[in-house]
């Protein structure tokens, strides 16, 4: 006889399994529907043409491309590879079938890697290396049966909802149109599309009767756009001029129709619940409440505090449907898949799993009223941010809110802390493994390369698995190449594989030759900056570009706004991490911010030098030159670290000497970066500041854009005489420009004060530093001096000068 535990248990289980069983089902019934929609083969063949001959025009005559069915590939998506059969010299000479045009320039890329050993990477990181394909007519056959590549899950994700502002936001049709390209070549076909939603949502309150000076005050400016359509903040950096608006929606327009084109299908905005303040005097008997404050310094209305119109209210579903269907007019019958994250940062005001399967329901519900196709894509970062509130119950509630195939949930931290693994598959509710990687578009040589080698194909085999996807969701891009190129592969690996070979294949790809110190390097990089596994998700605070501020003497006290900014003695708190250098970054007990260290520097630097070695035969790749320029910076970034905190101690020993000596090495090292970083194009600040202004029509615009452009990646958010932004620099960057126009005056303002305080014995006053440095970063960020665009000065033979003054 079974006892009633079991039989619980049992329950749970069957309900799980048919859950899954359900859920599969469905979403083969939206991938039908999908399918449905996708652009005809003449036109998808044509779109893949095109890639091809942006990528290598002089080959468009050696690749023939064909749509097949899937049917020819097992019933899912793949690309098969083959020796064109012809013996006309004017012929193609390879032919690469896929069930799309995405598909067939996976094919593309996928031969051009691992037959003909090219590498394909973002321009801002060394751009492609092709010169190791053969000439047309000469290009290496395929064994004779072919190459053919199955999907193992159907869908391949891109981006973070704040990739928009930290990377595409000054974007013109130019560059979109060759991150389209990389995406088609890296096999994604799940895209998130968010571009010119202002020039939506601009229609749907017009008729609302919300008025422009009401929407001045609602959307963010160009930068800052991310946070706005979240609800986080409004205003800040705004307004929005026409200009932008047309410029943006005719923007998205030819995003949209390049990604259908290719193949893909564009996840779209829906309606979260974040409205207009008049709204709610339009509406007064509208269940529209305001949030609380978002990280503004001391709650300043004018940005924060945003209102938001409860799911359950009939007004929600109304502008929800509104929303979907002029987009609807706009773009064309072209996806069933909507992003939506009420709750993202935003708690319930109650745990009751039924109200919050009321709330999910009316998301829901607001979308399909419009598309009764629609699929909810939801980011799950939530569920790691707010573990505190997502018990099983509340996640539960949340994810049956919708019918069956209805929701897919981004697992967005898998590569760290994947959720799937504790909440029984999401509760049988289709998700994508995703990795997030990267913070605030922040440039950190930084991975978990076994992590992504491993972790899709865990979570796809794993009992039961809900997985229906890979996707890469960081907050920004051009960055980390290595792992940009692994993570979108996982989309067409179905078994394991031996990673230190495939590391081996990538720096030959990469450099285009065979280089035994090169991959020597490799071998130490995989081992030490490629394998975080101490689960720590930020890795970007590193003393140079986050300038600790805090009073190391502890005697400062509270400021006069309140804020409290003593600390603990500071040389008990230096003890703890001072002297043991490989852990100098694990105290949690310190106020102090702490730069994440995972590896050893010392094996870091042998790889460094290795790098070195090897510049007389790679000089002229420019995929060595941004290595060696990123692997340089990274090794004096943390050698800066050590450098401050030996200043830090010869402070609290009140030893001038010392503190003048270490202080001024850590200045020195600054100018040094970023003497280095303008040996190189893609490290330039230049670069982020004229694009943005590019994109203006007027000069009204172009001082706005600079400023928006330049207060991203510094200040971020509002600040005060004494406080500054509680978002400052998170944003960093290591940009020639921004180190010596920025961070040096702030380091150097500083240090002085700490000079001044042992050399005249008085106490340090964090205030005075914060009252002459605030006023300085408000100064800059209004400011609009130029800085270059074009790289100066020899790399290698700077990077080997630095390396013999500092670590020989």
């Amino acid at each position: 006889m079974i006892n009633l535990k079991s039989w619980f248990i049992l329950s749970i289980l069957y309900v799980f399994l048919c859950t899954a069983a359900l859920g599969s089902d469905a979403i083969e019934s939206v991938l039908r529907r999908l399918d449905s929609k996708k652009a005809p083969s003449v036109v998808q063949e044509s779109a893949a043409k095109g890639v091809l001959q942006r990528l290598l025009p002089t080959h468009l005559h050696s690749f023939e491309f064909k749509i097949v069915s899937k049917d020819l590939c097992g019933g899912r998506s793949c690309f098969c590879i083959t020796n064109y059969k012809s013996s006309s010299r004017s012929s193609p000479e390879i032919l690469i079938e896929g069930t799309t045009a995405v598909e067939i320039t996976s094919g593309l890329h996928w031969y051009l890697k691992y037959t003909c050993g090219a590498h394909i990477s973002w321009d801002k990181t060394g751009g492609v290396q092709l010169a190791s394909v053969p000439k047309p007519g000469s290009l290496p056959l395929v064994e004779a049966e072919g190459v053919m590549i199955q999907r193992p899950v159907p869908w391949n994700y891109y981006q973070n909802v704040v990739t928009s502002s930290y990377s595409f936001v000054w974007w013109d049709w130019q560059r979109w149109e060759k991150e389209i390209d990389w995406m088609a070549l890296q096999g994604i076909n799940l895209p998130l599309a968010f571009t010119g939603q202002e020039a939506i949502w601009q229609k749907v309150f017009l008729d609302y009767n919300i008025t422009t000076r009401d929407l001045n005050d609602f959307f963010g400016g160009p930068a800052f756009l991310a946070w706005a359509r979240m609800g986080n903040l409004h205003a800040w950096g705004g307004p929005l001029s026409q200009n932008w608006l047309n410029i943006q929606l005719a923007l998205q327009k030819q995003i949209l129709s390049r990604m259908q084109e290719l193949g893909m299908t564009p996840v779209l905005p829906s309606f979260s619940g974040n409205v207009p303040a008049a709204l709610k005097k339009i509406f007064p008997s509208a269940n529209i409440t305001r949030l609380g404050d978002w990280n503004t310094v001391s709650g300043d209305r004018r940005w924060c505090c945003t209102f938001l119109l409860a799911p359950s209210d009939p007004l929600f579903i109304e502008i929800g449907e509104a929303f979907i269907r002029k987009q609807f007019e706009e773009y064309g019958d072209i996806t069933d898949i909507y992003n939506c994250d009420t709750f993202n940062e935003n708690t319930p005001p109650t745990d009751d799993p039924s109200y919050i399967w009321s709330l999910g329901s009316a998301v829901y519900k607001a979308m399909s009223k419009a598309n009764n196709n629609a699929v909810w894509l939801m980011q799950g970062w939530l569920f790691y941010s707010d573990s505190k509130y997502w018990k099983p119950p509340q996640m539960e509630a949340l994810l049956h809110s919708v019918p069956r195939g209805k929701m897919i949930v981004l697992d967005l931290f898998a590569d760290v802390k994947p959720i799937w693994k504790s909440s029984s598959q999401f509760y049988g509710t289709p998700y994508i493994w995703c990795m997030l990687h990267n913070f605030g578009g922040n440039m950190e040589m930084y991975g978990v390369l076994d992590a992504v080698a491993s972790g899709p194909i865990d979570a796809r085999t794993n009992e039961n698995s809900t997985m229906v996807g890979v996707g890469m969701c960081m907050e920004g891009i051009e960055h980390n190449p290595v792992v940009y190129e692994l993570m979108p592969e996982m989309a067409f690996r179905g078994t394991k594989f031996q990673l230190q070979g495939w590391l081996k294949s990538y720096s030959r790809r990469r450099y285009g030759k065979v280089n035994d110190q090169i991959e020597a390097a490799w071998e130490i990089l995989y081992h030490t900056i490629y394998n975080c596994t101490d689960g720590i998700a930020f890795h970007n605070t590193d003393y140079i570009v986050k300038f600790p501020d805090w009073d190391p003497s502890g005697k400062t006290g509270t400021d006069i706004s309140g804020t409290d900014v003593s600390n603990q003695n500071g040389m008990q708190k230096l003890a703890g991490f001072q002297w043991n250098r490989r852990f100098l970054f694990s105290d949690k007990s310190s106020s102090l911010p702490k730069p994440h260290l995972w590896y050893s520097t010392e094996d870091v630097n042998k790889a460094l030098k290795l790098f070195l070695n090897a510049g007389k035969e790679l000089s002229g790749s420019l995929t060595y030159r941004y290595d060696l320029v990123d692997l340089t910076r990274q090794s004096l970034s943390k050698l800066a670290n050590q450098v401050y905190l030996d200043a830090i101690s010869a402070f609290l020993h009140e030893d001038a000497k010392a503190l003048s000596l270490q202080s001024q090495k850590f200045l020195q090292l600054i100018k040094d970066i970023d003497k280095l970083l303008a040996a190189d194009d893609n490290f330039l600040l230049g670069t982020w500041l004229e694009s943005a202004k590019n994109l203006a029509m007027n000069s009204d615009e172009m001082k706005q854009y600079e400023w928006n452009a330049r207060t991203q990646i510094t200040m971020w958010y509002d600040n005060t005489k004494y406080n500054q932004s509680k978002l400052h620099d998170y944003a960093n960057k290591f940009w020639s420009g921004l180190l010596e126009a920025y961070y040096l005056p702030r380091a150097s303002m500083y240090f002085k004060l700490l000079s001044r305080s042992v050399e005249e014995k008085v106490d340090f006053n964090l205030l005075e530093w914060r009252k002459e440095w605030i006023p300085y970063s408000n100064k800059w960020q209004e400011s609009t001096e130029l800085y270059p665009v074009k790289a100066q000065g020899d790399a290698l033979a700077i990077a080997t000068a630095l390396f013999e003054k500092y670590f020989s």
